[in-house]
């Protein structure tokens, strides 16, 4: 008998007959002599559909009252799940997070798990019970207020489920039957990976890839949770995610990534002394504002520039921050900008083979595309560039890298 975490996505109980749907596969798993736990996201629509009803009241709602609004979303499809599994004589219990006692801190809207307690669940599944959780969703044990985990949250949930349980693996089910070299809808020649390791996935998710949220990722490397990305509507394999060690073929380069949630700040003629730069960061994390590539030039008449970029959702909230800052360390202006973008490629082979920079770096003179910024890492390297060559950008570095021939592991090469 195996432990089984599935999770479905909003576009797989996006209907009645979706949910039937997955209630069906579900049971069939069950029937087949495993325990299955089920998380579940909202159905799609419903969630923006929410947030445009608090927007109507407000313009910018509380966020503990709008995650108390949002939880509902996930309530909606666990019940009406539940009652559908009952029709089919397969015996279904829904929880929401305070439930499943998913545990959080109080960061609204963007709240991180930080305990799972499983006792509930494990009596349920000891008692033949198909134990059906809400995504997305937690609880503050100190305050004992509801909270939500932000876009991509159901992927934690399910993932965090998996490890603090010890399932053998963790199926995550969405629109799309894999993990592509690239975005199929950019490059139509993408390919479905066979399998990826935690590394490759971590940057992928960071980077712009919707598959799989960075923060299940995250969970999965650290407790040693395998991932199974599959569709909801086909029954063919997906792609795994599993440690590096588990991959016998490490490909140079195994996918290119995009993101067009970027926006670019610059803290103009900031003074150039020790502990500037933690003066202008720390206001910004402290309000939940994640900072990616930063830059900073050098130093001319005891002066700098420092450029960053942020989540395009925060830039707004980023742009007020900084340049309350920037007026008390005496900088001389603050710039923004919106119409950016990031492409990357990202490959474990990396580590050992030089030419990918220059390669990368051809490839977009080719097209006649510059480029704004650079960051690197092990095993990737990002380029910040004008918005509107992305697609074109993503297509050229797919072409220049081969992405397109069939050379990665399946997954009988995992070990």
């Amino acid at each position: 008998m195996a432990l089984i975490v599935q999770k479905y996505g909003g576009t797989s109980v996006g209907s009645i007959e979706k949910i039937q749907n997955v209630a069906a596969k579900v049971k069939a798993r069950a029937e087949a002599g495993n325990q299955m736990v089920v998380v579940l996201s909202a159905m799609s629509g419903v969630t923006d559909g929410l947030i445009k009803l608090a927007h109507e009241i407000s313009q910018r709602p509380r966020a503990r009252e709008l995650d108390v609004l949002m939880a509902t979303g996930e309530q909606q499809s666990v019940a009406l799940f539940c009652m559908a599994a009952s029709e089919m004589g397969l015996e279904a219990r829904s929880l929401l997070g305070f439930q499943a006692a998913i545990l959080t801190d109080r960061m609204f809207g963007k709240a991180r798990i930080t305990d799972v307690e499983t006792a509930r669940i494990q009596e349920l599944l000891e008692n033949g019970k198909a134990v059906v959780v809400a995504g997305f969703q937690g609880l503050d044990w100190d305050s004992g207020d509801v909270t939500t985990l932000g876009r991509g949250g159901s992927d934690t949930t399910a993932v965090a489920l998996a490890a603090a349980l010890g399932a053998d693996v963790c199926e995550i089910y969405t629109d799309v039957e894999g993990v592509y070299t690239t975005d199929p809808n950019v490059a139509p020649e993408a390919r479905k990976l066979g399998c990826v390791s935690y590394e490759e996935m971590l940057e992928m998710a960071s980077l712009g890839a919707k598959v799989l949220d960075i923060r299940a990722v995250e969970f999965a490397a650290k407790f040693g949770v395998k991932i199974h990305v599959r569709s909801t509507f086909t029954d063919r394999e997906g792609t795994m995610v599993v440690p590096e060690d588990q991959i016998t073929e490490k490909l140079i380069i195994s996918g290119v990534a995009y993101n067009k949630n970027e926006a670019r700040i610059t803290i103009k003629g900031v003074p150039d002394t020790p502990g500037i730069a933690s003066k202008v960061f720390i206001p910004v994390s402290g309000a939940g504002i994640v900072v990616d590539v930063i830059i900073q030039n050098t130093s001319a008449d005891g002066k700098t520039d420092l450029t960053f970029t942020v989540p395009k959702t925060d830039f707004d909230q980023a742009m007020d921050i900084v340049s309350a800052t920037a007026s008390k360390i005496g900088a001389a202006e603050v710039l923004g900008d919106t119409g950016i973008a990031k492409v990357s490629v990202i490959g474990i082979g990396m580590r050992n083979h030089a030419g990918v920079a220059t390669k990368m770096f051809g490839a977009l003179a080719d097209e006649n595309i510059n480029i704004l910024t650079i960051n690197t890492s092990e095993i990737k390297i990002s380029c910040v560039i004008e918005e509107k060559y992305t697609e074109l950008a993503v297509r050229a570095l797919h072409d220049a890298f081969g992405l397109a021939d069939d050379l990665t592991p399946k997954p009988e090469d995992v070990v």
